[in-house]
């Protein structure tokens, strides 16, 4: 059976590229719309829940113009997402991390957004598709008939090569990391920058939450371990490696792993 036809668009978005990739054999005309509103609902979450742009829901509470009741409900579930991604990670993952006695939810939003936009493929007849939003990944169906889609998981210390590959349909893969943007996560209980792992990526049925444990590993560093495990019964998968380059994952990791990751930059190799 020949692959279904397959058409990607990258949108630049939320300070960064989403993808859409998506597998249909759907006439161009019906294609491109359901791939320009996957589109818009990027677009729309970012002018609802951007800090950059000072009209946005979140600007706009942040600064005290509006309280959550004001606001529409899809950004009031936002907020209420980080409030439970706060209790389950004990706080690592904490809205109020700014520490001046606001609430920035953007934490998760990129996930909820690619969440969104996948939904809306799907509701349009395009049920094989991967929305990836700058590492953060939803897939769905098929990436051809009868092959699943493999998400690779790179090596923080050496982009050219892989740690992992996913595989597996009907899942999220989020990554958090300091490879490309440097130390972005702030450990909300030491208000510094978080240490103690290179990334953390996360893999489970949900890609807004996969995003916000993925950040609350890294802010967890050393002691995400605990966090992570506790997600299992829940099914969720992980992996980890460390500043030291050791890399660790649990047992139910959908995909092949590598033996470890590269030795990071000015360490000697045990």
């Amino acid at each position: 059976m020949p692959d279904r036809p397959g058409r990607v668009r990258a949108e630049p978005v939320m300070g960064t590229v989403v993808s859409i990739d998506v597998r249909s054999p759907l006439p161009p005309a019906e294609l491109d719309a359901a791939m320009a509103a996957a589109a818009e609902i990027l677009h729309r979450a970012d002018e609802d829940f951007s800090t950059f742009l000072p009209g946005s829901w979140v600007s706009r509470v942040r600064r005290g113009e509006h309280d959550l009741a004001a606001c529409p409900e899809h950004v009031r579930a936002v907020y209420r997402l980080a409030e439970v991604c706060r209790e389950r990670t004990a706080g690592r993952f904490d809205p109020a991390w700014r520490g001046d006695g606001t609430a920035d939810p953007t934490g998760l939003v990129k996930g909820w957004a690619a969440d969104a936009a996948s939904r809306v493929l799907t509701q349009a007849g395009v049920p094989d598709h991967c929305v990836n939003a700058a590492g953060d990944l939803r897939v769905r169906g098929a990436a051809a008939p009868g092959k699943l889609w493999r998400v690779g998981i790179a090596d923080p210390f050496d982009r050219t090569r892989l740690v992992a590959v996913v595989e597996g349909t009907e899942l999220a893969v989020a990554t958090s990391g300091v490879s490309e943007r440097g130390e972005h996560v702030v450990d909300p209980a030491t208000g510094t920058p978080a240490s103690g792992l290179a990334c953390a990526t996360v893999v489970g049925p949900d890609l807004t939450l996969a995003d916000a444990y993925a950040t609350a590993a890294l802010a967890a560093g050393r002691d995400a371990f605990d966090l992570l495990a506790g997600l299992a019964p829940e099914g969720w998968s992980w992996l980890v490696v460390d500043d030291a380059g050791q890399l660790a994952h649990s047992a139910c990791f959908p995909g092949p792993v590598a033996a470890a990751a590269s030795v990071p930059p000015g360490r000697v190799p045990e």
